[in-house]
């Protein structure tokens, strides 16, 4: 059997993209899986490093404004259409996954102009561009959030949740206290800002370290490559209080497990993995994603009651307010978890792999 995953851009596309893979792989071993994506982006080097091929296509998204860039978009699409049938042709799959970003419209387009089976996975609860655009051409859609036929057919859709590592439900607290070097009997926060960190978080927790001493609370802190180096030595005077700047966190388990209290970006990853850990959030929407997709994402828990919402541009005044608040009142951490458990979907990527399965079959 052979399958075609495309599209990326952030870990938000690649890390889904990568556990369908897997469970692809799980259920048929001999399965062969090629990957799709757009040159230059993060795909190119994450999808490797999870063991899998992949090829890249010359292809961007369109800007807001007027660039030689959008110019070039026309050409960049056609050369990345003919070169994407091309690959089908060659790889001749059995089914086509489109998992959103640039990469996956000419796949999708190439694919089902075939005649081959192919399904869409949108994982935020305001679909992109790319997946409305191709969803009269696609046989399913698999999506995390109710109400989304106002952007797809409703007869292609299956609620299905996001892929998530399953992994990150496995940490001990004990192991995760002893990996970071934490101190037992202090609260843990986490701040994570996304794959490529958050400025806006980074500059808030930063000013609030002092604060986070004084109140006795231990920070695991994760902030991006670019945003790294003043981090750590900002960070670097509070090490004996646990305040701890790292780069990239690998063992996303462990930092879940320490955690009492989550501050983060509202991606559709990062709302998926907060619902199937359970953790109680305060969640920070990026401004500069279409749409303004992560507010809806985050919207959708704070409706239930399940989350926290900050707002971007009142971060640095109400933010680590909120936080600390959050953190000294363990009846309001338990209720939040409780409710935001509740709305996780663990057998996400299962379901999806059985839609994929039965359109095989069909």
């Amino acid at each position: 059997m052979k399958f075609i995953i495309s599209g990326g851009g952030t870990g938000g596309h690649i890390f889904p993209a990568v556990a369908i893979a897997n469970e692809i792989r799980r259920r048929e071993p001999t399965a062969e899986i090629l990957f799709v994506g757009a040159s230059g982006r993060m795909e190119m080097t994450r999808v490797p490093e999870a063991g899998y091929d992949i090829v890249g296509l010359d292809i961007t998204g369109l800007q807001r404004r007027l660039t030689p860039q959008n110019l070039m978009f026309p050409v960049r699409v056609f050369r990345s259409v003919r070169k994407a049938g091309k690959l089908i042709e060659q790889f001749r799959p059995d089914a086509v996954v489109g998992v959103g970003g640039y990469a996956s419209a000419p796949v999708l387009l190439a694919a089902t102009s075939r005649g081959i089976p192919s399904l869409i996975q949108e994982q935020n609860s305001y679909a992109g561009l790319v997946n409305k655009l191709l969803a009269r051409r696609v046989r399913k859609i698999c999506v995390a959030y109710d109400g989304m036929e106002k952007f797809f057919p409703a007869d292609k859709l299956v609620l299905t949740g996001n892929p998530v590592r399953t992994e990150i439900t496995t940490g001990s607290r004990a192991e995760a206290q002893q990996f970071f070097n934490l101190d037992p009997r202090k609260k843990t926060l986490l701040v994570i800002g996304g794959s490529l960190g958050a400025r806006t978080l980074n500059l808030a927790t930063a000013a609030a370290l002092p604060r986070l001493r004084e109140a006795g609370v231990q920070l695991l802190w994760q902030t991006g490559k670019l945003y790294y180096p003043e981090a750590q030595q900002q960070a670097a005077e509070y090490t004996a209080d646990h305040l701890h700047a790292l780069e990239y966190i690998q063992r996303m388990d462990l930092a879940y497990a320490a955690a009492n209290v989550v501050i983060s970006r509202a991606g559709a990853l990062s709302v998926s993995e907060l619902c199937l850990t359970g953790k109680a959030a305060v969640l920070v929407p990026s401004p500069n994603v279409a749409e303004d997709h992560q507010t809806k994402n985050a919207l959708a828990l704070v409706g239930k009651g399940a989350a926290v919402l900050i707002t971007d541009e009142h971060a640095a005044e109400r933010l680590y307010d909120e936080t600390l608040r959050l953190l000294a009142d363990p009846v309001r951490q338990q209720q939040l978890s409780e409710r935001v458990r509740g709305l996780g979907r663990p057998d996400a990527t299962k379901t999806i792999v059985d839609e994929l399965f039965g359109l095989l079959k069909k």
